[in-house]
């Protein structure tokens, strides 16, 4: 194709620059050009209305195989919107449709929002600033890595911080100052040679950046983004959402496939990573000003070279497993890939397993981004409507069948935490407990707190959290008994140990990075 056969010509002139001929005198040799920033468009009118006219019957069938009940989709082509609209319900069993000013939880896809707050906030050279001077209470396990790890290193998961470090802290009910200050304990991999997607070390970055401003994170927000955009229904705060009256209710399937407004998902405590909440209408000016590299209507929104920095790989996200096989990267706030035709491609899921999946995709070289959102827990809609679109833009029609495809792979990561001991059948042979009365007692983690264990209604509760949650233990064998997690982090039944001498206890799903063992006081 005439894209490949640009790339390769490209880089073959970087390469060899310009020679000198044998026996002739030394000759100077200019300085080649650097390659365009992307390749030339490929895409026209024509097919991106192809791709528009399909979104009605995709977004329709997805939601009738998957039972989704709410979805909203904003497509943005040269700085139109040439497609906005709601399909559904808000919430199963009321009145009240989904339409473009609907507001709905961003989860996940508030990390390139935030990064375009950030960049409007501090620029180019405010990504490189330590995080500790401005948030003295965020520390890690090795000092040096505290007085060093930057905005960047954390917006961009590199900092060593373990996979999805705080999240479990928050399901207990803790608030940011508290999980910010205990990520201490959590073990490091290699600085900045390593990769793992923490919410809670993007949310110390964004924070460090407020502090250095003197305001709230939602304030800054609001002032660096929102209101410069316009984007009225936009929020970082979880009061601004529940206030909306036309707002999306997150909603989990059940054992019987229905779907149902269970939960109410609280991310105040992650809320740069993962606290924004917006509509298709506002995203789509979102969508404008990053695909306009900052611009809006004529307007500086935001510093170009400061937004095209947060376009940029950071870390290595997916390491190519074959030779021909391409590398994921990851930017500010973004995945970071190139597609067949070379042309960098930008995008972001979000996914609450109490109850919202959205998806941001943009070709910055072709002009072109849509964002789709629903109200309705993980099972591929919101990624496979944006995988549609941009299939049926470059080739007329979806390459495959996606939903399968994604669904599998948030099926194995909700698989991922489960314990391999099967808690809800004890052995024939198990070995009756001690007296309820053995167990009992207060145990203390320097992670976690306070782990308390009473006798109640003839058997034992387990509490945990800084406004203790309760959850009855069902013996299993021995010392060992059971109870089923909850939140957003649920991993179903998961064990409970205690040591044989009885100073000690240990919480299986608590316990990923070791830290889940519990002291008696």
């Amino acid at each position: 194709m005439v894209t490949v056969r640009w790339l390769v010509t490209a880089g073959i002139v970087s390469v060899l620059g310009v020679g000198s001929l044998a026996g002739a005198g030394p000759t100077p040799t200019p300085t080649p050009e650097p390659p365009p920033a992307q390749p030339p468009p490929e895409l026209d009118r024509a097919d991106v209305d192809r791709a528009v006219g399909r979104l009605d019957p995709s977004v329709a069938e997805l939601m009738r195989k998957t039972g989704v009940p709410g979805v909203s989709v904003a497509v943005v082509y040269k700085d139109e919107v040439v497609h906005i609209k709601g399909y559904g319900v808000r919430e199963v069993g009321k009145d009240g449709t989904v339409d473009a000013d609907t507001v709905f939880q961003l989860a996940s896809v508030s990390k390139p929002i935030s990064s375009t707050v950030v960049s409007g906030a501090v620029g180019v050279e405010g990504w490189q600033k330590p995080v500790n001077p401005e948030l003295p209470e965020f520390r890690l396990k090795d000092p040096w890595v505290t007085s060093h790890v930057t905005v960047a290193d954390l917006f961009s998961h590199r900092s060593g911080l373990p996979d999805h470090a705080g999240d479990l802290l928050e399901d207990l009910g803790y608030d940011q100052e508290y999980i910010l200050s205990h990520l201490r304990y959590e073990p490091l991999a290699p600085f900045r040679a390593s990769y793992a997607y923490t919410n809670f070390g993007l949310t110390a970055a964004a924070e460090s950046v407020a502090a250095e401003k003197g305001v709230p994170w939602a304030k800054l927000a609001e002032d660096t983004l929102y209101k410069p955009a316009g984007m009225n229904d936009t929020s970082s705060t979880f009061q601004d959402f529940l206030s909306n009256p036309d707002r999306a209710h997150g909603h989990v399937k059940e054992a019987d496939g229905t779907w149902k407004a269970q939960f109410v998902r609280d991310p105040v405590a992650q809320s740069p990573a993962g606290g924004v909440s917006s509509s298709a209408r506002d995203m789509a000016v979102w969508l404008r000003l990053q695909l306009a590299n900052g611009e809006l209507d004529g307007k500086r929104i935001i510093a170009e070279d400061a937004l095209d920095l947060t376009h940029h790989p950071e870390s290595v996200a997916n390491p190519a497993h074959a030779p021909a096989a391409r590398t994921g990267f990851y930017g500010l706030g973004w995945n970071v890939s190139y597609d067949d035709e070379g042309r960098l491609r930008l995008s972001h899921t979000g996914a609450f397993a109490l109850g919202a999946h959205t998806n941001v995709t943009m070709l910055p070289g072709e002009q072109l981004g849509i964002v789709v959102l629903t109200n309705g827990a993980p099972v591929g809609v919101a990624d496979t409507v944006a995988l549609d679109f941009f299939d049926t833009a470059q080739d007329g029609k979806p390459s495959r069948d996606w939903l399968p495809i994604v669904n599998a792979l948030y099926e194995q990561e909700a698989d991922a935490g489960r314990s391999d001991t099967d808690f809800a059948k004890p052995p024939a042979d198990a070995t009756a407990g001690k007296a309820n009365s053995t167990y009992a007692g207060t145990y203390t983690s320097d992670y976690y707190g306070r782990l308390t264990v009473a006798e109640e209604g003839g058997g034992l509760v387990l509490r945990l959290g800084p406004q203790p949650q309760s959850y009855k233990l069902t013996h299993y064998d021995g010392d060992t008994f059971s109870f089923p997690t909850r939140g957003e982090n649920a991993v179903g039944l998961t064990g409970v140990t205690f040591s044989p001498d009885g100073k000690t206890v240990r919480v299986e799903y608590l316990d990923q990075e070791g830290l889940g063992t519990f002291t008696r006081d």
